[in-house]
This record gives structure tokens, sequence and C-alpha cells, in this order.
């Protein structure tokens, strides 16, 4: 039998409607999951406070094999896909904007032109496609896990292979604490080790050595010392649970003897074509070896007992975060308030650069794809944060905010989402960085843009830090911005004036005008 190599030491309740009777719930929502290996997408109805699933799809694209050397995505693999995207936009292109969440996983992140991939991607889809980080896909895939399982106050230690990363979290009920992405899946692992498809003890070994490096920076926090349960997701574990269950090597869930007899019967068959494994599908075969290298090497490193597959995965997660921001229980919300936290950030100053603005913006004559309450959030967002950049240093501190914004590990934020936020950081105050914006993807190079100008005058008109601003009104016109101040005001307040002034100068820089009164 197959030794590991030595190493060192159903439904889901939601809340039904916003509590305060703000919005009404959609019909349906829907979660799409652009995998390294496989596209997902779930369409879900709303009944009686319970998420009931009416619809699943699943293609196998494999997004990962079809990445060059160069971390490009071969016209091959881009045609698969937005084939298969074509097909779920046509269950979902006619459900309102906000209620279908899409995202990119570990080949999205790493390949080079998928800016220029998710521009096609988004058109045969008919929604927004967002790429997001591996904690980030680690938070969701718990989340998904979390509400398929009953709470039971044990600490869970999660493990999701996709096609290019492998996440492990731990976490108690539906709240995660711990969160590893590690850049090895299985198609990734099957690729590099066994891609003409044979299979020897000696490959076998090199793989599972490969996946222990892999695992070494992660063994002291993911060990078992630190976890009651094991949980799996995904599915490579579930197709893996099935094969050892229906072959009688393992009777509940996935075991280390269960895995070894299963290696035993991979390096008999010594090729892929050749693998005659009950309940393996033909789809999964060029792929399975890698992801039993995967998790031979976790139970090993980690001391895994035992692991049972929930139902569970990222595409559900997505679901539940999903429905939390359409009914005002959005964990971005909660990630800036730590973020602010962190960072120090003075929160009475912070709140009075929001309250001013969301005066400026209900006279900006807001309108566009991005929907006014969008937008306030956004400003909300970025006042609240616009100078945490001061904990490291007074000098330039909006730039120092802009990075620590885009490079944080920040809960419910995509990629996407960090560099809107970084980008209103860094312009809201000194020279006006036309170039950000230009370089956001629309709607949001246009709609960012004039967001920076409310919240620059914000800060601009709170700059004294102490009493707000009087009231004012703005006038918005094709040539530029008037503020009008109660009479007298701007000469009982030349340094607001002179700010003002200065502020006209920057706005110039970016061809837009600014006169006040």
């Amino acid at each position: 039998m197959y030794q590991n190599p030595p190493v060192g030491p159903a439904a889901a309740s939601v809340a039904p409607a916003d509590p305060l009777g703000r919005r009404n719930p959609p019909e349906l929502v829907a979660a799409i999951d652009l995998g390294s290996n496989s596209f997902h997408m779930i369409v879900a109805s709303l009944r009686g406070g319970e998420l009931v699933l009416v619809d699943r799809l699943r293609e196998m694209v494999r997004l990962a094999a079809g990445l060059t050397p160069s971390r490009n995505l071969s016209p091959e693999v881009q045609l698969r896909a937005l084939e298969c995207l074509e097909r779920f936009g046509q269950r979902v292109r006619g459900m309102p904007h906000g209620t279908v969440r899409a995202v990119g996983t570990n080949t999205l992140r790493a390949a080079r032109n998928a800016q220029a991939f998710l521009i096609m991607a988004e058109q045969a889809l008919g929604h927004p496609i967002e790429i997001i980080s591996g904690i980030e896909e680690a938070r969701l895939t718990y989340l998904g896990v979390a509400n398929s399982l009953a709470a039971n106050g044990r600490r869970r230690m999660v493990m999701d292979i996709g096609g290019g990363s492998t996440e492990f979290i731990i976490g108690v009920d539906n709240t995660p604490r711990d969160k590893e992405s590690l850049r090895m899946g299985c198609v990734s692992m099957s690729l590099a080790h066994f891609g003409d498809g044979k299979i020897t003890p000696k490959r076998f070994r090199r793989a599972v050595i490969h996946a222990q490096q892999e695992l070494e920076p992660i063994e002291h926090t993911f060990s078992s010392d630190h976890w009651d349960e094991a949980v799996g997701s995904s599915g490579t574990l579930r197709a893996v649970q099935r094969i050892v269950q229906a072959a009688g090597w393992s009777r509940n869930g996935i075991t280390a003897e269960g895995l070894n007899r299963m290696v035993d019967a991979m390096l008999a068959a010594g090729h892929v074509d050749r693998l005659n494994l009950p309940d393996l599908s033909p789809d999964r075969r060029p792929i399975v070896v890698g992801g039993v290298a995967i998790i031979h090497a976790a139970f090993n490193v980690l001391r895994i007992p035992v692991m049972k597959v929930a139902d569970g995965a990222l595409r559900e997660g997505l679901l539940h975060d999903l429905l939390g921001r359409l009914f005002d229980d959005d964990v971005r919300s909660r990630s800036v308030a730590a973020l602010a936290a962190r960072y120090h950030v003075d929160t009475a100053h912070a709140g009075r650069i929001r309250d001013t603005s969301r005066r400026l913006l209900e006279q900006w004559a807001w309108n566009g794809p991005v929907e006014l309450d969008v937008a306030r959030l956004w400003l909300d967002w970025a006042a609240e944060l616009h100078e945490i950049g001061l904990d490291i240093a007074h000098s330039q501190y909006q730039k120092h905010g802009a990075y620590i914004t885009a490079n944080a590990d920040l809960a419910g934020f995509s990629r996407h989402d960090q560099n809107i936020l970084a980008a209103l950081i860094r312009a809201h105050r000194r020279k006006f960085p036309t170039k950000l914006f230009r370089e956001l993807p629309a709607p949001w190079n246009d709609a960012g843009k004039n967001l920076a100008v409310i919240l620059r005058l914000a800060a601009v008109l709170n700059r004294g830090r102490h009493l707000l601003p009087p009231d004012m009104t703005l006038n918005r016109s094709e040539n530029g911005i008037a503020l009008r101040f109660p009479d007298g005001w701007l000469n009982d307040h030349p340094l607001t004036s002179a700010d003002l002034e200065q502020e006209a100068e920057y706005l110039r820089g970016a061809d837009i005008s600014l006169s006040f009164v």
C-alpha cells in the first residue's frame, strides 16, 4: 500500500428582508464561479426566508490548462470560456443588476490578459465579473460550507481544492478565523507531474513532496491541534470521497487508509486513460491524480484523521454574501471599519467628511450606470479611510493610504473594488491623478472621477477639522462646478477661501472648472 513521504515536525436560512423595510427581496439571485477547472452557476429563489435552489449548471472549461508559459490565456481556452458564459448568460442576462455575483479565481488572478478577457466575458454573461483574492476566495468558501452544515460550536478546518489553488480555513459556525490560499490545484499539479498521463510511484512521490513544500509554512496554524473536525469542499474532494466509499476503502468520509488504497489503484493503472475507479467521471480523470497528491500531502502534514465533504462551496458562499449586500449587512462595511480602527483614524473627522460628501452628492445631479445608493456607499468608505496613511507618515499620506487599501486583505472586496477605493483615497488631495481613473474600467473611470471631486471638496471644506461647513449650494454643469456660500461667509473664513483657490488650480489640471462665491 502507498505510504506518504516523511515530513517535518440543504436550504439555508437568511434574513427575508431589510430590517428597515427599505428594499424588497429579489425573486431570484445567482452566483457564478469562474474556477480554474470548472465554471459553476447556481440560481436560487428566496422563499419564506430560505434560499431554495432552482437551477445549477457546471461546465468543465479547464481555464488553468489554457494558461501559456507567458501567463496569458490562450485563444482556445478563451473561446471555450466565452461559449460557456454565453450559455450561462441565457439564464441570468434578464435578472436585475445586483442580483448576480460572478467571480474569477486563481487562473484569472494569474493571467496577464485577464482584464481584456473580462471585457468579453462580461458581455457574454450580461453581468459584471470580479477577480477575487485567494484570501477572499477562502472566506467565501467557508461561508458556503458553514451555511450547508448545522452550527455546532466546534472548530472546523475547511479544505477546498480548485484547479489552480487550494484554500484552508479554520472557523467556528459561520465565522472564519484563519484563512490561507496556496498556489497549487488539481489542474496545475496534474500538468506539472502527470502532463503526459503516466502515473508512476516516483512521479506521485514528487507531486506529494511538492504539495508538502507548499503546506510547510501553514503547518503549525492548520495542524489538527487547532481544530476539532476537518471538512472538505469542491469537486475534487467530493469525487475522492465518492470513490473511496464506493470501492469500500472507507465507510464514512475520506481516511488515510482509503487514500492509500486509491493511490495503489492509480499506480496499478499506470496511466490516466486506464483509470477504472468507481464513480470517476471521464472529465475528471485527467486531473484526479494531482488532486489526490494534494489531499495526501494535507493529510500527512496537517495530521488529518478523517475528512467529510460538505455540499456547500464558493458559489453558495457568494449567494449568502450577495444577500448580505442586498439586505444592508455588507461585510465590506465591517472591513472598512476594522481597517480604520487598525490605522487609528480620527473617526469624528471622518464622519464630518462623510456628512459633507453626502450633502454635495445630493446636489450633484448624479446619473449614469452607477446607482446613487452605490455611489453614496463608496463615498462613505472613502471618507472613513481617507486618512489611514497618516499612521505611516504625514508626507504624501494619500499615497500611503492608497497603497494600504489596494493591497490589504479586505473581506468582501474584489481586486477591482480595492482599486476603486484606493483611487478615491489617492485622489482626495494635492494634484489630481487623472491617469488612475482612466485606467479603471467603465463605468468607474467616469463615476470614480466624479466621486473623487466630491471627496476632495469635502476635505477642503473640513480642513479646520472642527465644525461642519455652512449650508451651501452646488451647481454642476458641463463646464464645471459652482459653489455658493451664505453671504459674507467666505469673507469671514479667508483660509477656506484660499484653500478653495488652491483646489480650483488642482482641478484645472484635470480639466475641471471650480468657481465659488
